[in-house]
């Protein structure tokens, strides 16, 4: 059981950024999401995505730009847990049941801002760097709902010559819920500088500020056989009624409850370059890692007693480290037709296993992440503009690194939209992107300590799976 408390409290991690690396969001504005490949940009949403090349800005003056997108996920887990032949805590000695999340983001806006002159410029970014949305598992996770029929099997194997058996599935039911909200807010702010034509460089920083909530139950009720039992044995030997007719109660058999909100903030500086020859530009962009640790503000923390040195890391007031790893950004655009055709094609890399993360789990991955992108943008007129693009992403995950509370999976992402000159001063942007991930299967034998560490004699495999679709409309505005 220890396991499952462990699992509990680590719900800070259900939810994960929508696109880029484990921590970070990378769709700051609806260029990325018509484009994906916007490293070599050299307009207003540069200011995230390669910062030195606002140096390039056509326009001299303040540029203003407001973007809201939505993105709705699933996160399944379909469970398989087998136990030894004859055991009788499953029917058919297999519990299978499919766990179904949902993640919602609404609303995530971002704002940018710079204002340019003919040799430097200073700008500003606001938005959801990291999280971003809410998951929710309506009915539990699985790790808790196996713990918490392993726990009471094992523990009434005590009482068999009473109950005429252990207490299996059969005889309770269980009510489990899940869910976590988190938050990366980031403000950036930084300075940019055209040396001569062809190069500029910009240096700058981001502050982040971590916020979360994670809330959740499992409880587990004696249904009415069972209490009809427990109610004659009761009356038959009066010198277990202490013992059973607790179990009796509402959430008599087993009860768990945590309600944590952690909060946290830290500094990102930030480094790039941008060069530029005719139609080439090569750009890259450096985050440098942050230090960032969260402090917990617990109200609910309820667990059977026996378990409070497993749950300390989680009580009022202790802090967990969370650190936003190291990020490369590395670009290479072409105008294939000046003012009408252009493409890039770029890489991304987080050192996400130099990062610390709660429970040192950063130390499970097989490497840090990769990202490919590559995208086209093509001006149809002086009014329509229209884009596609593609990105790739491989995180390196091993089973040891993927739990019930926070898993990943490699996936893919296309993005298409357009953009609408309403006017020389404004400009509308609509984007649609939708991810297909690959499927990931852990399992887990007799050695690995079972299904995820609750019991060797129970070996099983988590299948996890995800969809990811996101909505976003945008203008720019020139002064």
């Amino acid at each position: 059981m220890k396991k499952l408390f462990f699992a509990l409290s680590l719900m800070a991690a259900a939810v994960s950024a929508q696109a880029g690396g484990l921590l970070h969001n990378t769709n700051q504005h609806i260029a990325f999401q018509r484009m994906m490949a916007r490293g070599a940009s050299n307009e207003i949403d540069a200011v995230f995505t390669n910062p030195a090349g606002i140096a390039f800005m056509k326009h001299d003056g303040w540029t203003l730009s407001l973007n809201i997108q939505s993105a709705y996920q699933t996160r399944d887990i379909d469970a398989t847990v087998m136990t030894p032949a004859g055991m009788g805590l499953f029917p058919n000695d297999t519990y299978y049941k499919k766990y179904e999340g949902k993640t919602s983001a609404p609303v995530i806006p971002s704002v940018y801002a710079a204002y340019k002159t003919p040799k430097w410029a200073i700008s500003g970014f606001f938005g959801i760097v990291g999280g971003g949305g809410k998951a929710t598992f309506d009915y539990g996770l699985p790790l808790f709902d196996v713990a918490v029929m392993a726990g009471l099997y094992q523990g009434t194997s005590s009482l068999a010559p009473l109950l005429g058996g252990p207490i299996t599935p059969d005889q309770y039911n269980i009510d489990g819920y899940m869910r976590g909200k988190q938050y990366i807010f980031g403000g950036q702010l930084g300075f940019s500088y055209k040396f001569n034509e062809h190069f500029s460089g910009f240096a700058g920083f981001r502050v982040n500020y971590f916020t979360g909530n994670y809330t959740g139950h499992v409880n587990a009720t004696a249904n009415e056989s069972l209490v009809a039992k427990l109610q004659q044995i009761s009356l038959a030997a009066p010198q277990y009624a202490s013992v059973l007719t607790p179990m009796m109660a509402e959430n008599g058999l087993a009860h768990i409850a945590i309600d944590c909100t952690q909060t946290g903030w830290g500094v990102t500086p930030i480094l790039g370059v941008d060069f530029k020859w005719k139609g080439l530009t090569v750009a890259a962009k450096y985050e440098f890692k942050t230090n960032l640790n969260i402090e917990n503000d617990t109200k609910t923390l309820e667990a059977p007693a026996g378990f409070e040195e497993k749950l300390e890391p989680y009580a009022h007031g202790v802090n967990t480290p969370s650190d936003l790893p190291s990020v490369l950004y590395a670009a290479v655009g072409y105008e294939f037709i000046p003012d009408k055709l252009r493409g890039t094609v770029e890489y991304h890399y987080y050192d996400d296993k130099h990062a610390d993360m709660a429970g040192g789990k950063n130390k499970e991955l097989k490497h840090g992440t990769h990202e490919f992108l590559a995208g086209v943008e093509w001006d149809i007129n002086k009014t329509f503009t229209v884009s596609t693009g593609f990105q790739r992403t491989d995180y390196g995950l091993s089973d040891k690194y993927q739990s019930n509370t926070s898993f990943s999976c490699d996936s893919y992402s296309i993005g298409l939209g357009g953009a609408i000159n309403v006017s020389e001063n404004v400009k509308i942007n609509l984007g649609y992107f939708w991810t297909t991930y690959s499927d990931y299967k852990k399992e887990m034998t007799a050695a690995d300590g079972g299904y995820n560490g609750v019991s060797s004699a129970l070996p099983g495999t988590d299948v996890y799976s995800r969809t990811n679709k996101v909505f976003g409309a945008g203008v720019d505005i020139k002064f």
